[in-house]
């Protein structure tokens, strides 16, 4: 009996570890193969919550320093959005956010539409900068990995188009790191650009929404002035949220009808 558990352990396990469990050793030589890449990732991942942070906690005092910019305030945002988010620093529902607090939705929608698409070009240009060829010639070498870049972004120009769209629509989306893995795929940058405008669109414009609703609700002043109950606030925001986790779903079962095709 012994001797037979000892086998099956024998035939479970590497001098590596597990079966089944990745390599240190191989995780640790795709992270040098990777490159720049491979820190970009790390940034993309650990920083925009970082700034997020710091950027709610000032949100009053910055609102207010763009507000006394004048007319030159929403060009200042857009600056910010594009260099902060593009690089990482920020995420884009943070920048979003920030746009309806100092702006309001029209004028805070058309700022961050404008700075989410400075943003990830610049995001696209930086991956692939910081990518190269490495990750193609990594991919050359995994048909199976191979074949998911190719069923994502491998396509015609529609299709590529449309995944784009669809892995930016859901409002969990992170978009950094999309953008890096996009870039590194040497995604079509049209196809690139069109499909995070009209991706992002939708909950960026329910997020400045809720942003602006807020700010006005809390400013006495401009509460006093649009007269809103507080009933239909609460509401809006409520039906915001249902519409984005609705959207996320339906990108969703999209994306995975998409890809398969």
């Amino acid at each position: 009996m012994a001797q037979d558990e000892q086998q099956n352990s024998a035939n479970t396990t590497t001098a590596d570890g597990p079966v089944g469990e990745p390599k240190p050793d191989a995780m640790t030589d795709l992270g040098k193969r990777l490159g720049p890449a491979a820190v970009l990732g790390i940034i993309a991942t650990v920083l925009p919550p970082l700034g997020s942070i710091v950027l709610f906690w000032k949100i009053n005092q910055i609102g207010q320093w763009l507000r006394d910019h004048g007319d030159t305030g929403p060009f200042v945002y857009v600056g910010g959005f594009i260099v902060l988010t593009g690089l990482a620093l920020l995420p884009t529902y943070a920048s979003a956010i920030l746009g309806g607090w100092a702006f309001g939705f029209t004028t805070g929608g058309i700022a961050a539409m404008s700075g989410f698409t400075g943003a990830a070009i610049l995001g696209y240009v930086v991956g692939r900068l910081g990518s190269g060829d490495r990750v193609e010639k990594i991919l050359a070498e995994k048909p199976r990995w191979k074949a998911v870049r190719d069923a994502l972004v491998g396509g015609s120009f529609a299709k590529t188009l449309a995944i784009v769209t669809l892995l930016r629509l859901p409002p969990n989306s992170p978009f950094a790191i999309t953008n890096l893995v996009l870039a590194s795929l040497k995604t079509n940058p049209v196809a690139y650009v069109l499909g995070t405008i009209i991706g992002m669109a939708p909950r960026t414009l329910i997020v400045i929404y809720i942003a602006a609703d807020l700010a006005q609700r809390l400013d006495p002043q401009q509460a006093a002035e649009a007269k809103k109950p507080m009933w239909l606030i609460v509401g809006g925001i409520a039906v915001s949220v249902a519409v984005l986790g609705l959207i996320g779903f339906i990108a969703k079962r999209a994306l995975d009808r998409v890809v398969q095709k």
